[in-house]
């Protein structure tokens, strides 16, 4: 069963994703009976603390998947082991402590306050539970606990709006392993990417409204970027794309692996939605990693030309991702708004991300309350 019209990678049933036994599966339905049921938050995850040595491993991890650097996997043991990890650690260790929490690190206190208040919303027999790619709790740890749990059927919800090789995928991915592994005959159905659904939308805008309330010259939607060899591999023929305009095959089947257009109509809807005029929003795509060519415009170019052509007010939003992180609350928050006003802006604000908004939460409630009708 199609979990989406244009999108028919996206199915339910037991096992695998993509071209695995996933494919193979029949769905939910009636005769499936009454079934212990579990939801699970997926989210890419961080490091323990902000020790130097916790951060080495979190980006051993993170940044040895093959679905972050892509490539040759001597040329990305190399880039990793020599390059990398031998100088990045402590310079993202300093970022992490800029934004530590109280209760750590930020992503996974916002995802555990989603998780409670989404659990508020559910009937109390339906357990939420949280999982990270990388760092804990481990997708399996928490394929683990559903298994004590009794769980027999889960609905998977990624935290990443839009479909990228580097976020939605590879967590659909390592969730759809541990599962084979440690629960073969658990039912699963995984919750399509969301980027143009009419709830996640009103939810977006209604989380913004406190902001677009106020004086501002411009809202500048800043997605998290990804390399153009990225979108080539999911979109063969796709075009360079260096202008801020949706340049991608007009195809249902392209579009739906297409991040960089699903990104451009967010922005589109969202503006829609909000009531913003043409000249009062712009996009960018942020935190490029190496030399090579990723998808333009570059936000921290973007920061540093937006006063020189008129913007002295800027807001910022980052809809890639749905909890605040590293990357919202330092390198956008901290950093961009630095360059901004170094660069003559003169006033500068982050809009939170939905983390546990109420909108958020209702968001998904509805398609948790919708799922647990239709098995």
């Amino acid at each position: 069963m199609a979990l989406a019209k244009d999108n028919a990678l996206f199915v339910e049933g037991s096992g695998g994703f993509r071209g695995s036994s996933f494919d193979k599966g029949d769905g939910f339905g009636p005769s499936a009976g009454m079934k212990k049921r579990g939801v699970l938050l997926l989210n890419l995850g961080s490091p323990k603390s902000t020790e130097v040595a916790d951060v080495r491993e979190y980006l051993r991890e993170f940044l040895g998947d093959e679905r972050v650097i892509d490539g040759n996997p001597l040329v990305r043991w190399f880039v990793l082991n020599c390059i990398i990890l031998p100088r990045r650690p402590p310079r993202s260790a300093e970022a992490y402590k800029k934004v530590w929490m109280p209760e750590g690190a930020p992503l996974l206190v916002l995802t555990e306050r989603l998780r409670r208040a989404l659990a508020e919303e559910l009937p109390e027999d339906v357990k939420v539970y949280v999982g990270m790619r990388y760092g804990e709790p481990s997708c399996s740890r928490v394929v683990e606990e559903m298994v004590r749990d009794g769980v027999e059927e889960v609905f998977i919800l990624p935290q990443y709006p839009h479909f990228a090789m580097s976020s939605y995928e590879t967590v659909v991915v390592k969730i759809e392993e541990e599962m084979n592994r440690l629960a073969p005959a658990m039912r699963r159905k995984i919750l399509p990417p969301y980027y143009n659904d009419p709830g996640y939308i009103d939810a977006l805008v209604e989380s913004a409204k406190p902001w677009l309330a106020g004086d501002f010259d411009q809202l500048l939607f800043s997605y998290h970027g990804v390399p153009l060899r990225h979108l080539r591999r999911e979109v063969p023929d796709y075009p360079e794309c260096m202008e801020p305009v949706d340049c991608c095959p007009d195809r249902p089947e392209a579009r739906a692996r297409d991040y960089r257009h699903q990104c451009f109509e967010t922005r589109r809807l969202f503006a829609e939605k909000a009531g913003l005029r043409p000249e009062q929003h712009t996009i960018s795509f942020q935190s490029r990693l190496g030399r090579s060519v990723w998808i333009r415009p570059y936000t921290d170019e973007t920061l540093e030309s937006l006063p020189g052509r008129g913007v002295k007010k800027l807001l910022v939003i980052c809809p890639a991702f749905t909890a605040d992180c590293l990357e919202t609350l330092e390198e956008i928050a901290q950093e961009g708004k630095e360059t901004f006003l170094h660069a003559g802006g003169e006033s500068f604000a982050q809009i939170p991300c939905l983390n546990d908004h109420p909108a958020y939460v209702q968001f998904l409630a509805s398609k948790v309350t919708h799922w647990l009708a239709e098995s």
